[in-house]
C-alpha cells in the first residue's frame, strides 16, 4: 500500500457556502477551518495547501453560546504603554460580525505561513447575499 502525496500544481479547489444563521459560531468556524485546510478531502496532505474556498453568509445571525456575549473580549495592543484596547463581543457582533467570524476561523488554523495562506481563501458576509456567484459555489450540506 502506498501513500499518495498531493503536489501543489495538481490541486483542484472548489467554492463552498456555509450558512451561519442560528448555528453556534464555533461549530461553523470549525467546519470552515476543516474546509480551508482540506481535511475533508480524500487526498489530504498536511504539508500542502490543498483546501477549498469558503464563503460564510449570515455572520450576524451566528449564535454565541453561554455568557460569551458579556464575558468574552477581543483584545489588541498597540505596543505602547497603556495601549490595550478591549471590545466586548456583544459590541463586536453588533458592529462587525464578519470580523468576529474571521477571528474564530483564524484561531482554528495553523499558526504559520500555511495557515496564513489558507485564511486568504475565506470570505465572510454579514447578510445572505455574497458577490461570488461567478465561481458557482456549492452549498455545504453535510
Amino acid at each position: 500500500m502506498s501513500t499518495t502525496m498531493v503536489k501543489p500544481d495538481s490541486i483542484e479547489r472548489k467554492w463552498y457556502v456555509l450558512d451561519a444563521a442560528g448555528k453556534p459560531m464555533g461549530k461553523t468556524a470549525a467546519l470552515a477551518a476543516d474546509l480551508l485546510r482540506g481535511k475533508l478531502k480524500v487526498d489530504y496532505t498536511p504539508h500542502v495547501d490543498c483546501g477549498d474556498y469558503v464563503i460564510i453568509i449570515n455572520c450576524e445571525q451566528a449564535v454565541l453560546t453561554g455568557k460569551k456575549l458579556e464575558q468574552k473580549y477581543y483584545r489588541r495592543h498597540s505596543g505602547w504603554i497603556g495601549g490595550l484596547k478591549e471590545v466586548q463581543y456583544k459590541e463586536l457582533m453588533a458592529t462587525k460580525p464578519e470580523f468576529a467570524m474571521e477571528l474564530a476561523v483564524k484561531g482554528m488554523l495553523q499558526k504559520n505561513k500555511l495557515g496564513s495562506a489558507q485564511l486568504t481563501r475565506l470570505r465572510t458576509c454579514r447578510g445572505a447575499e455574497h458577490t461570488h456567484q461567478a465561481q458557482k459555489p456549492e452549498v455545504w450540506t453535510r
